[in-house]
C-alpha cells in the first residue's frame, strides 16, 4: 500500500524515490514488523495469559523438565508474528504484485488452521487438537491452489521444472508431477517447522535464517540483470518477495524477544504452520525448492528423526532415538535446553551458508 501511494511522488521529490528500491523497502518492512512486535507484544501476551489460565497443555510423555519450566506459558503467540508480518508486508509491498497475495494467503490460512488446532488443545486441555487428516487435508487444498497460481505466473521455461543446486542451467522437467511436488514442499515445510518448535527459541531463529537466504534469492531471481549474470532462473516479479522475507525476519526478531529462554509465550501451531507454509510458498514462487531443503536442513533433520523413529518402532519394535523429534533426544541425554537451542542455531546458520553457496554464484 505504501509504495503504491508514494511511488508517483518519486519524480517530484527525491526522498520518495527511495521507495522504488526493493532494498530500501525490505529494510523498511523489517524495521516495521520488528517495531509492531515489540510495541504490541507485552499487551498481547497479557491478553493471552488472561484468556489461557493454564497455558499451553504440556505432554505427560515429554521431558519431565517441561512439566516444571513450561507449565502456564500461553500459546498462540504466532498471531503476533502473523499480524506484524502481514501489516508490514502490505505496507511495503506493492499491492499490484501478483506473488504477494498467494504467499500471504498461504501464511494466513495456514495460521488460521493452526489457530483452530491450538484452540482445540486449550479447550480439551490436551496436546491432541485437530485431527491429523483434517489438518493435512486443509493444508493440501490451500497448497494446491497456491501452486496453480505460481505455475500460471511463472515463465514458460521453468513453469513445470525445478532447478538443481550447484549445477548451472540444470532444470528437471516434472510436467504435471510438479503440482504434487510443489504441494509437498509447501505442506512439508509447514509441518517441518511445526515439529521443530519444541524448545524456547528453537524454531524462530532457523526460520529467520531461511528467510534471510530467500531475501537474497528472491531479489536476485526477480532482477533480470543479476539473474542472467549469475545464471539463476529469472522469475519476473519475485523480487518483491524479498520485502516479504524482510517482514518475516522483523516479525521473527520481535517474537524472539518474548520467546527467548525462558519463553513468555509460545508461537503454537498458529505460528509454526504459517511460517513454514510461507517459506515453502516463497521457495516455489522463486523456483528454488531444493535450496529450501538445504537452508532448512535443520527442519529436515527434525522431520526425518520422527519418520525414522516411527518406522523403526513399527518394523522392529525398537526406537532409534530416546525421543523424537531430535531435540528431545538430546534433552533425554541430559543436555541443557539452552545448549541444544544454541547448537541447533549454529547448525541452521551453517546450512544457510551452504544454501547460498549452492546458488551457482560466480
Amino acid at each position: 500500500m505504501l509504495p503504491d501511494l508514494l511511488v508517483p511522488l518519486a519524480g517530484e521529490y527525491q526522498f520518495f524515490n527511495l521507495f522504488r528500491y526493493i532494498t530500501f523497502r525490505t529494510g523498511g518492512a523489517t524495521v516495521t514488523a520488528l517495531f509492531l512486535s515489540l510495541l504490541f507484544g507485552p499487551v498481547f501476551i497479557r491478553w493471552l495469559k488472561a484468556n489461557q489460565k493454564e497455558g499451553q497443555p504440556i505432554r505427560d510423555d515429554g521431558p519431565q523438565s517441561h512439566l516444571i519450566t513450561k507449565i502456564g506459558t500461553p500459546t498462540m503467540g504466532g498471531l503476533l508474528i502473523l499480524a506484524a508480518f502481514a501489516i508490514s508486508a502490505l505496507l511495503w509491498t506493492p499491492l499490484s504484485n501478483p506473488y504477494m497475495w498467494p504467499v500471504l494467503s498461504v501464511a494466513l490460512v495456514f495460521g488460521a488452521i493452526g489457530s483452530v488446532d491450538d484452540w482445540m488443545k486449550l479447550r480439551r486441555r490436551s496436546h491432541h487438537g485437530m485431527s491429523g487428516r483434517m489438518k493435512m487435508g486443509l493444508q493440501l487444498i490451500v497448497a494446491f491452489f497456491a501452486t496453480l497460481v505460481f505455475i500460471q505466473l511463472s515463465p514458460s521455461d521453468v513453469r513445470y521444472g525445478i532447478s538443481v543446486p550447484f549445477m548451472k542451467d540444470t532444470i528437471i522437467a516434472l510436467g504435471l508431477f510438479y503440482v504434487p511436488f510443489a504441494m509437498l514442499v509447501i505442506v512439508g515445510a509447514s509441518n517441518a517447522v511445526n515439529l521443530t518448535d519444541g524448545l524456547d527459541g528453537l524454531a524462530i531463529v532457523p526460520v529467520m535464517i531461511v528467510a534471510g537466504c530467500f531475501t537474497l534469492i528472491a531479489y536476485l531471481a526477480g532482477n533480470v540483470n543479476f539473474a542472467n549474470y549469475l545464471q539463476i532462473n529469472y522469475v519476473p516479479g519475485t523480487g518483491e518477495l524479498a520485502v516479504m522475507c524482510g517482514a518475516l525476519i522483523g516479525a521473527g526478531l520481535g517474537f524472539l524477544w518474548f520467546n527467548a529462554p525462558p519463553a513468555r509465550v509460545f508461537m503454537g501451531d498458529t505460528g509454526s504452520l504459517a511460517l513454514g507454509g510461507a517459506l515453502g510458498a516463497i521457495s516455489v514462487a522463486t523456483r528454488h525448492e531444493l535450496v529450501l531443503a538445504i537452508a532448512g536442513g535443520l527442519f529436515v533433520l527434525e522431520t526425518a528423526s520422527v519418520i525414522l523413529q516411527v518406522a523403526s518402532f513399527k518394523l522392529t519394535g525398537k526406537r532409534i532415538f530416546l525421543m523424537a523429534p531430535l531435540h528431545h533426544h538430546f534433552e533425554k541425554k541430559g543436555w541443557a535446553e539452552s545448549t541444544i537451542v544454541i547448537r541447533f542455531w549454529i547448525i541452521a546458520f551453517m546450512l544457510g551458508i551452504v544454501a547460498l553457496s549452492s546458488l551457482k554464484l560466480r
